[in-house]
């Protein structure tokens, strides 16, 4: 009988032993799909912080060309008005 229980123990042990093992396997495998998920995510922002860095270059290229004919327009504005006043004035 001290031959069975001990061998009961041992297959008692060696079954806590597979189950900690295939918890830790488990918990490997949770890990590594989470660290997966987490760069395919780093690499979905960077992309967008790529996209938007490209549309804020657009938009600044677009301000500064809009800056640049509102100025033409109030120097044309100027030189009517001028023209004008000058005509007036005659």
């Amino acid at each position: 009988m001290t031959g069975d229980v001990t061998l009961k123990e041992v297959i008692n042990r060696l079954g806590k032993a597979m189950a900690a093992l295939e918890n830790a396997v488990a918990a490997r495998q949770e890990h590594d799909e989470n660290y997966a998920e987490a760069e395919a995510e780093v690499q979905r922002m960077n992309a967008d912080r790529a996209k938007l860095a490209h549309e804020l270059d657009a938009s600044e290229a677009r301000a500064e060309r809009l800056e640049g004919a509102n100025r033409e327009v109030s120097r044309r504005l100027v030189t009517a008005m001028e023209t004008i006043r000058a005509v007036l004035d005659r």
